[in-house]
C-alpha cells in the first residue's frame, strides 16, 4: 500500500509564493531554506514544498494538469476566507457529484498560475 505524503510546487519566484501561500495554509513554514529558495509546509497529514526548479519559468501554462486539494470540516468558509485574503477564484465553491460521492468543491489560482481546491472532507 502507498502512502501519498507530500507535493513540491517548482516556482520561479518561492519566497512570492510562499507568502501568498502561508496566510492560506495559516501556519509557519516549518522548515525553510531560504538561501536557496525552499519552504516547506505541514498540511494536516502531508506536506507542500515550495522552491525553484531548472524547468520552471513564468506563469503555469497548464494549470488544469495537477491540482492539489484541501479539505475542510466547513468548506465554505475555508472558501470565502481564502477569497477574502485575495486569491483569484477560478470557480466559485458548488456542489459536486451525486449524493453518494458529493460535496462542496472550489478552485482557487496562485501567484504562479497554479490551481489549488477547497473542497468538503472526502469520507472513506
Amino acid at each position: 500500500m502507498l502512502n501519498f505524503t507530500s507535493i513540491m510546487i517548482g516556482a520561479t519566484d518561492p519566497k512570492k509564493m510562499a507568502e501568498f501561500y502561508q496566510p492560506i495554509f495559516n501556519v509557519e513554514p516549518g522548515w525553510t531554506d531560504p538561501e536557496n529558495g525552499w519552504y516547506g509546509y505541514k498540511i494536516g497529514v502531508g506536506s507542500i514544498m515550495i522552491g525553484p526548479h531548472s524547468e520552471v519559468s513564468g506563469k503555469n501554462k497548464e494549470p488544469g494538469r495537477i491540482m492539489f486539494t484541501l479539505d475542510a470540516d466547513d468548506p465554505q468558509k475555508e472558501f470565502d476566507r481564502i477569497k477574502a485574503l485575495g486569491a483569484k477564484v477560478v470557480r466559485e465553491i458548488e456542489t459536486v457529484g451525486d449524493e453518494d460521492m458529493g460535496g462542496l468543491l472550489g478552485t482557487f489560482e496562485d501567484t504562479e498560475g497554479n490551481y489549488f481546491q477547497i473542497s468538503s472532507s472526502w469520507e472513506e
